[in-house]
């Protein structure tokens, strides 16, 4: 009788910790999910962001792409004049000068650029994530799908026994969500670097040897904000579901889509290719995709 007494509290303080665990989640986790994946040119509106990429040519990453602009009429010069040694065929000059003066007035107007892409690859994810919410009368964000998910599951997160079932799909989900954090927060932190990359991908159009950085920089750059598309259409088919709580099936299903949102990056990689935001994956370099 003693010892039953005792696997009971056991049982108690794990579904107490458990139950602790998950609310505070469930409260706090959610909302900070919807910022750092749903992406704008907000993401710009910083301060020291803005000093650091530069608020004119004459400061932060700006004044150094200026700086390389200089450095790269200086290598065509040189090379241009080795060509009429080497015999080696090199661009005209006024095909490089064109491209200098375009690409140059592109680089510096970067800023600008990645403004308009930012915010337009937020307004097809509003787009979807707004049909969602004029068919089904709910807001599609990561905070209304946890609610969503407790309430058609018949899960009470106040009283949770993670022995059983509905407790083991629980956590389930919770450290799945949480997984979710921590890989869109280093695709958060990818995209601003790609951003501070923006003026030297730019530049390096202006020559032919260097061109190869743009390309591995938009793949990537686009790759990562496609992702945001990819769960704002997982999320509208998860809200669309008529969900049963008495179903088995459909509680698995809420783990299929969940697991689907843990894998968009890996969907959208392997259908484009970019940079890994997978925990477990070592993060990729820009060198293996300039195929």
């Amino acid at each position: 009788m003693e010892n039953n007494n005792i696997t009971q509290i056991i049982i108690d303080t794990i579904n107490n910790i458990f139950q602790t665990l998950f609310s505070s989640i469930d409260n706090n986790l959610y909302n900070v999910l919807d910022n750092i994946t749903f992406i704008s040119s907000n993401i710009l509106n910083d301060k020291n962001f803005e000093n650091i990429f530069g608020t004119s040519t004459t400061n932060g990453i700006l004044l150094i792409a200026n700086s390389l602009l200089l450095a790269f009429i200086l290598y065509y010069s040189i090379r241009y004049l080795m060509s009429h040694f080497t015999y080696h065929q090199t661009e005209s000059p006024i095909s490089f000068v064109m491209k200098l003066i375009l690409y140059g007035i592109a680089m510096n107007c970067s800023y600008f650029i990645i403004s308009f892409i930012l915010d337009l690859n937020s307004n097809i994810s509003l787009a979807l994530r707004g049909l969602g919410e004029s068919l089904f009368g709910k807001s599609v964000c990561f905070s209304e799908l946890i609610t969503t998910i407790n309430t058609n599951m018949s899960i009470n997160t106040s009283s949770i026994d993670i022995f059983s079932l509905d407790g083991l799909i629980k956590g389930t989900l919770s450290i799945s969500l949480l997984n979710l954090v921590f890989s869109y927060s280093l695709r958060y932190i990818m995209i601003k670097v790609l951003i501070l990359l923006s003026p030297f991908a730019i530049l390096s159009l202006t020559l032919n040897s260097t061109s190869w950085f743009f390309k591995a920089w938009a793949k990537n750059l686009f790759a990562l904000l496609f992702i945001q598309i990819v769960i704002s259409f997982i999320l509208l088919i998860l809200f669309s579901m008529n969900y049963s709580s008495t179903n088995l099936f459909n509680k698995f299903i809420y783990i299929g889509g969940i697991y689907a949102l843990i894998q968009a990056n890996s969907f959208v990689r392997e259908f484009i290719g970019s940079i890994s935001t997978n925990i477990t994956q070592t993060v990729k370099n820009f060198s293996g995709f300039n195929k």
